[in-house]
């Protein structure tokens, strides 16, 4: 009886909440490119300083840790009424290290700023990877591992937490994100030339990538039943979860993108989230999936026991077809950094454009609403990631830009500069960089999977509702750094786990 009111308490911590503004989780999702902006600063600063000192794993990963991660779960927690004072202060580092670095500079000592930055814009980056979306990726992850245990904790806001109906919460926006995120280095996207054949190699591809994920799902559930796990059941009904979503959206849109020409994909997804939203107003639709066959809020029946998580995959096929229609465009050939900034800018504008289109649909079509993924939602994820990766983008040109006067220095997970736009690319190095980023993204989903496995052993052995602030904020640091250690180990060993 006592385990039983522990988990009612438990599931009603995180149910019935209305989430906090767009406006403050935009602010907060800018802490993450300046604290790469200032991880980066900090090591261009080392080699300037220093020169080229080999620094030990250990210490590699302590940097990462502290600068990358510990921010970001503080930001979350203790820090989280204070996040416009962060977001400052963090700025002003960037911008004196900025300053620092570029007043020792060696190299271009006489040379105007203006001067070196036209030089700069003429500069070559090796484009085969684009760092900017591996850390967007590894971000989507590192967020949302924090954020799973996070919220059991008091610690965590309750505004931050998903909504039960509308409203925007810092969760709600992380599973449009990992669809977003996934669609953007999908095999549609990367086909640039989308013959028969590479279409039919894509959808082939898709379906045997989306097993684990179902493997995955069908554990989840396994496991939450067994031990009588506490589960928000609005969230995606009583059987489903995200594994299963992602598996049904990546297997649809796959088989909708092998039917369409490259420059069509974006009418169709509007379309179909478009639509979606007519059929949620001028059906019973919208009120069967908020309150069940009869109104009542039963779930007798497969179809009615998880009607949010059936019916708002439609919306995430709409997010994952955009998001590869951005990433086919953004994984375009560019050379010279100039292309890459004009791509920033329309990028950039394109974002603006679609907040203010939500902004509109979020006063005069319906709020936005996570549960059933309706258009305001959709255009709110959308949106919100562009400008994101925006802002990952502009960070990593900034380093760019800083290691181009540094020279000698490098910043593992950003770009490789060459002498101008007409020198022919080198290969690669294959090279084994101590960088967390670097890490995760070699094992994103097993990273992702023993981050659930670790949150669920803390919620089993932990009462974590009645945990004070500090052994709260304890807990969350090394259930963190446990999960960046085996990342890192792993990486270092140069072992990649893929058994797909």
């Amino acid at each position: 009886m006592l385990l039983m009111s522990v988990k009612q308490l438990k599931e009603s911590f995180v149910t019935d909440l209305n989430g906090t503004s767009i406006w403050e989780i935009s602010l907060g999702l800018v802490l993450t490119p300046l604290c790469i902006l200032f991880r980066g600063l900090a090591l261009i600063s080392l080699h300037q300083t220093f020169g080229d000192r080999v620094h030990s794993w250990p210490c590699c990963l302590l940097l990462d840790f502290v600068v990358l991660v510990v921010p970001q779960i503080l930001s979350c927690t203790v820090l989280s009424d204070h996040l416009c004072l962060v977001v400052g202060l963090v700025s002003l580092m960037c911008t004196l290290g900025c300053y620092v670095i570029y007043n020792n500079r060696i190299s271009y000592k006489d040379t105007s700023l203006l001067n070196v930055c036209q030089s700069f814009l003429n500069k070559q980056i090796e484009d085969r990877n684009i760092p900017s979306v591996t850390t967007f990726r590894v971000f989507i992850n590192l967020l949302t591992a924090i954020s799973i245990l996070a919220v059991d904790f008091s610690i965590f806001p309750r505004r931050y937490a998903k909504t039960e109906t509308y409203g925007t919460g810092v969760m709600d926006l992380g599973v449009g994100c990992f669809t977003f995120a996934n669609a953007l280095i999908s095999p549609e996207a990367r086909s640039q030339n989308k013959g028969r054949d590479a279409t039919f190699y894509a959808v082939k591809k898709q379906l045997f990538a989306v097993w684990p994920l179902v493997f995955l799902g069908l554990g989840r559930l396994i496991s939450v039943r067994a031990v009588d796990y506490h589960l928000h059941v609005s969230e995606y009904g009583l059987h489903w979860n995200f594994f299963f979503t992602l598996a049904i959206v990546r297997v649809v849109s796959s088989l909708l993108l092998a039917l369409l020409p490259q420059q069509r994909i974006w009418i169709v997804a509007a379309s179909i989230i478009v639509g979606y939203q007519i059929v949620l107003e001028t059906t019973n639709l919208k009120s069967f999936i908020l309150y069940g066959g009869n109104n009542d809020g039963t779930r007798h029946g497969f179809l009615n026991a998880n009607r949010e998580g059936i019916f708002s995959a439609i919306g995430y096929v709409g997010i994952y077809m955009i998001g590869v229609q951005i990433g086919s465009y953004l994984l375009k050939k560019r050379q010279c950094v100039m292309e890459w900034i004009r791509f920033l800018l329309k990028l950039t504008l394109f974002a603006i454009i679609l907040f203010i289109a939500m902004i509109t649909a979020h006063i005069y079509v319906e709020p936005i609403s996570r549960r059933i993924a309706n258009l305001p939602f959709c255009m709110w994820t959308i949106g919100q990631s562009m400008i994101w990766l925006c802002e990952i983008l502009l960070c990593d040109l900034i380093l760019v830009f800083v290691q181009y006067v540094t020279p000698g220095s490098h910043v593992p997970s950003t770009w490789i500069m060459y002498k101008d736009c007409h020198q022919k690319p080198r290969p690669p190095l294959k090279t084994i960089h101590f960088c967390l980023i670097e890490a995760i993204n070699r094992n994103q989903l097993l990273f992702f999977l023993h981050s659930n496995i670790m949150t669920g052993i803390v919620n089993l052995t932990i009462d974590t509702i009645q945990r004070d602030a500090l052994s709260a904020l304890i807990i969350l640091l090394i259930y963190m750094f446990g999960n960046c250690f085996i990342s890192y180990i792993l990486h270092v060993n140069n072992i990649t786990i893929k058994w797909w």
